[in-house]
């Protein structure tokens, strides 16, 4: 007896006579259909047609027919990065982005108007639809390869055909870069900050000229001499901000970054050996650092970047304040964005890359800031803010197993909060027993809820993350309504 299929009209195209399509079985499962030229798919004959269960092999052969299912790099184009860690997220990123570029076509005329060319040009988002960390990688038991094929299965169901992008992010070792290079991954963001000297922030001018000494300065083919002529002869002034080198700002910009710097140089060239050729988009992202990053610093690790054909096409600096995961910025405003413009200025300055903001989901106060300044010369980087909203939809369709996650993050937290620079008070988050059913969904709108239930999310996939799956695919439209609604929020700033 044939299963019931349901075809994603969306996903449908016809190739040279060739019809393929995504359809979605009575319990929720999803196969391809081919009708036509079947030859390179592999699956079940069914009447004059093919069904295929969603393999590695079957994605591959679905992108050698259909070329706008490969990502691509995204150049200096304003993106964003959706993290999905459960594999079923990528439907509804695509229908936010969707919704959220059809009404900024749909403005009034003389709204119009008014946008400069430079805002027009920079009104479509472009997406990085498969991202995701070695770390979230290795938390959770997903490959590279899963976590770009997941992404793309979605973009063929809602029928995208615009560039995206896929992010093999936080990258710390030449050993990490093979999986993500083999997959097609076409976004590598380099991760030195296991070789950031925290410690120099504070260092005497005696400490820095000793840690300056210690560099290792035929990687850089320059020396300190001719640094120190160049940054401190006089200061740098640039459009919207004056820098002051001095020796010590110069030394502690070379002992904080100088060996992330050298990482940075050797991981690219392992990129470029293991990519044979292929472009590629990188970042160099020093955000997960003890101290902000000043200015002057922001200007030296860029300056040197370009100068040796490192090819950054973003840069994520560690802002003043506090970027927490699944929470909006904590700090002072005024002070952010007097620092943000100083970034801009160097940002502009350069002209050959973007801002990044790392841990950027639920910043909402201050998106519009960054856009403004960066004049959308920039990357947003979340991830598990998609998980979260998953567990706003589970609150209210599979009570059960939410009332299990939340459980299992209280016994989960003091460990799996370890890798995070958090403040939450677990303490303050009601255990299940003390919550009716209508009082869960609100933990979704709570500061230390939000967190408990983010950081543990490696430990609620491994127990519970296949009834998870499940219970998000019987209710995708639920699931897809709930991001569109919460990205549609992370989104319009970086449209006006």
């Amino acid at each position: 007896m044939e299963e019931v299929m349901t075809i994603y009209e969306d996903s449908v195209v016809v190739l040279d006579g060739t019809t393929h399509a995504l359809t979605r079985l009575a319990g929720g499962k999803k196969r391809l259909v081919v009708a036509g030229d079947t030859a390179v798919f592999h699956g079940t004959p069914q009447q004059n047609r093919l069904i295929c269960e969603l393999t590695p092999e079957n994605a591959a052969a679905l992108r050698s027919r259909l070329p706008w299912l490969n990502p691509v790099p995204l150049g200096l184009q304003t993106s964003f990065g959706f993290g999905d860690r459960i594999g079923v997220a990528t439907p509804g990123h695509v229908a936010a982005l969707e919704s959220v570029q059809r009404s900024g076509e749909q403005r009034e005329p003389e709204e119009n108007l008014r946008k400069s060319a430079q805002s027009a040009a920079n009104s479509q988002i472009a997406p990085i639809f498969a991202q995701q960390s070695v770390r979230e990688n290795t938390r959770i038991g997903r490959t590279p390869q899963q976590v770009l094929d997941d992404a793309m299965w979605g973009i063929f169901e809602k029928g995208w055909n615009g560039r995206w992008g896929a992010d093999a992010d936080h990258i710390k070792e030449i050993g990490h870069v093979a999986p993500f290079a083999q997959a097609g991954y076409t976004f590598f963001t380099i991760d030195p900050s296991d070789h950031v000297d925290n410690a120099a922030q504070s260092d005497d001018l005696d400490t820095l000229r000793q840690k300056g000494a210690a560099l290792p300065w035929a990687q850089f083919g320059t020396t300190l001499e001719a640094l120190n002529d160049e940054y401190c002869a006089a200061p740098i002034v640039l459009e919207g901000v004056t820098l002051h080198f001095d020796e010590a700002v110069l030394l502690r910009a070379l002992a904080k970054y100088g060996r992330a710097l050298a990482h940075t140089i050797s991981l690219t060239a392992a990129i470029r050996q293991q990519l044979g050729g292929k472009p590629f988009d990188l970042e160099m992202s020093v955000d997960e650092t003890d101290t902000p990053t000043a200015a002057e610093e922001h200007f030296f690790i860029a300056n040197e970047l370009l100068r040796r054909d490192v090819p950054v096409v973003s840069l994520a600096p560690r802002f003043v304040g506090k970027f927490q995961k699944g929470v909006d910025y904590m700090g002072d405003l005024a002070e952010f964005e007097a620092e943000l413009a100083k970034h801009a200025a160097i940002l502009h300055h350069f002209g050959r890359y973007k801002l990044s903001i790392h841990t950027g989901s639920d910043k909402f106060t201050i998106y519009e800031l960054i856009n403004r300044y960066a004049n959308g010369r920039v990357h947003v980087k979340t991830a598990g803010t998609s998980y979260l909203e998953a567990l706003r939809v589970i609150s209210q369709t599979d009570v059960p197993l939410f009332r299990q996650i939340l459980d299992l993050g209280h016994k989960r937290f003091a460990t799996d909060r370890k890798t995070y620079f958090i403040d939450c008070q677990p303490e303050r988050v009601p255990t299940s027993d003390q919550l009716s059913d209508a009082a869960l969904p609100g933990l979704l709108n709570d500061f230390d809820a939000r967190q408990l239930l983010h950081v543990t999310f490696g430990s609620a996939l491994d127990e519970y993350g296949p009834a998870l799956k499940a219970a998000l695919r019987r209710d995708e439209a639920a699931y897809e309504a709930a991001l569109v609604a919460h990205f549609g929020r992370h989104l319009r700033p970086f449209c006006e």
